[in-house]
């Protein structure tokens, strides 16, 4: 045979992985255009080539070599001691947020420890026995779960990674038999790092809102208040991949809420930022943690801060995890450019909408660059 082809024995490896999933997975097909089937799982069956299905076009497929212009450009790296209440502190991140949208924040006041346990703690929920990860299912009506899929347009090529979504704020929503339960202790660590991360969240919020010249409070009133805004954490798992220049582990986007924390695997590089044509590869500092500013920071400070496209390559040799926690609106209100930022000279540049509505376009269609946020623009 070609190379090109696989074994005989990874396609009947695959073969009867994939007959397995399919009639077991009854439920999930009601809900989604075709069978979820684990990449992790897929990953484990030796297969030596990836299916077409996760094959991108080759205008999206990513660049991997280190000869292009940018590598070795890398995003501010700030030390948050020296940022809070601090004008020039201030200074440091309106350029970060203007000239990149992304940056590393270190002495950012969450605790080391926990974050080396929490992530420890989702490795080891990703090796469970796949039917044990099963019982978490999700579904597009809220995603919630253990899921390998975003969008739900079918036939759409899917990225090479698996997740479990969870909701986090406001509590109301918070359900946490939704959440896993093995290995031991990880709701309890869950719980420990979202109350830390949020804490810090409100911290960088008021920090942008002062940025931008307005008062501290402002960004998160129109937020919807601190006891309304909304929060979900998703735990990442990239499995190892036979041909990375071929897919990605999560396709080209902008974040569609207001800013992410991420908490990236130090050990394996992964995250890309756009930068003009090209992408730069994040490098990992020891316990920093990434903050971008998504698609509603776009909007409230009429484009002064940009949300940033990223995607996420992935490896042919190593496994990858990372947390992101995503810090968003409250849902039900009209998310628009704040009144103070509006001139004559600048006025409103987006249409208000609730991020309920928002949200929804790129849970249909998955990642899909700056289409969402570019749709808001108003015609003038």
């Amino acid at each position: 045979f070609h190379t090109s082809f696989i074994s005989l024995a990874s396609f009947l490896s695959i073969y009867i992985f994939l007959s397995e999933f399919q009639n077991n997975s009854h439920k999930m097909a009601a809900y989604w255009p075709e069978p979820i089937v684990s990449v992790q799982a897929l990953s484990q069956t030796g297969v030596t080539t990836v299916p077409s299905r996760y094959v991108k076009p080759f205008h999206q497929r990513p660049v991997l070599n280190s000869s292009q212009p940018d590598a070795e450009i890398e995003i501010p790296v700030l030390d948050m001691s020296n940022v809070w209440g601090k004008p020039e502190g201030l200074r440091l991140v309106r350029s970060a947020c203007e000239e990149w949208g992304f940056f590393q924040m270190v002495n950012h006041g969450v605790d080391h420890a926990l974050m080396d346990k929490v992530r420890a703690a989702w490795r080891e929920f990703f090796e469970l026995p796949l039917d044990e990860k099963r019982k978490y299912a999700n579904s597009p009506d809220t995603y919630e779960g253990y899921g390998s899929r975003l969008g739900v347009v079918k036939g759409a090529k899917l990225d090479w990674s698996d997740y479990f979504f969870l909701n986090y704020l406001p509590s109301s929503i918070r359900n946490p038999s939704k959440w896993p339960s093995q290995p031991p202790k990880i709701r309890e660590l869950i719980e420990e790092y979202g109350e830390e991360v949020r804490k810090l969240c409100e911290r960088l919020v008021e920090t942008l809102s002062e940025s931008l010249g307005l008062e501290p409070n402002r960004l998160m009133k129109a937020f919807g208040g601190e006891d309304k805004v909304g929060a979900s954490l998703r735990t990442n798992y990239y499995p190892k991949c036979p041909q990375p220049h071929l897919t990605l582990g999560l396709s080209s986007h902008s974040d569609p809420g207001g800013i992410t924390i991420l908490f990236p695997d130090e050990k394996v590089a992964g995250l890309q930022v756009r930068r003009g044509d090209g992408w730069v590869t994040v490098k990992s500092v020891p316990n920093a943690l990434v903050v971008n500013m998504g698609d509603q920071i776009q909007i409230l400070s009429n484009g002064i801060y940009k949300s940033v496209e990223h995607q996420v390559i992935v490896n042919p040799g190593m496994e990858r995890v990372s947390l992101a926690f995503f810090y968003n609106p409250r849902c039900d209100i009209p998310i628009g450019p704040v009144q103070e930022l509006l001139t004559e000279s600048r006025p409103a540049l987006y249409k208000p909408i609730r991020f309920d509505e928002y949200r929804l376009l790129i849970r249909q269609k998955g990642p899909s660059g700056k289409n969402q946020v570019d749709a808001l623009l108003s015609s003038r």
